[in-house]
């Protein structure tokens, strides 16, 4: 089997594709528009892509599963920063003195997600 999409139940998909293709710099698929029930983000291959559905239930608790997502263009901070700035807020924040830990967020539509230190960050070996 071939791990095909990630799908994320929502209440407004253009709108949160819009913000997830913002946050990885993946393009929405040129047939999807606003108002559409369903929007892909299409992901470079092999990876998934994120596949947001409109539902009539809101959020009501925390996700059982969520991305951990490692930057790779910029530092855990800076990233942090950046997504705050298209609208993800932070839940937790797991950061340490040491310069380990990451940050939980959130995303406009309170969906969470990590951001890890990136590559760069870590102790080499």
């Amino acid at each position: 089997m071939r791990f095909r999409h990630l799908t994320i139940d929502c209440a407004d998909p253009y709108l949160l594709a819009t913000f997830w293709s913002r946050m990885t710099g993946w393009p929405v698929s040129d047939i999807d528009a606003p108002g559409d029930p369903e929007v892909l983000v299409e992901a470079p291959h092999p990876l998934p892509g994120l596949l947001f559905i409109r539902v009539q239930e809101g959020k009501t608790v925390k996700n059982r599963v969520h991305i951990d997502w490692q930057p790779t263009e910029r530092y855990r901070d800076a990233e942090v920063e950046r997504a705050i700035q298209l609208g993800a807020t932070i839940y937790a924040d797991h950061r340490s003195s040491d310069g380990r830990g990451w940050v939980t967020l959130r995303d406009p539509e309170g969906n969470e997600f990590c951001i890890e230190r990136s590559e760069a960050e870590l102790p080499q070996s």
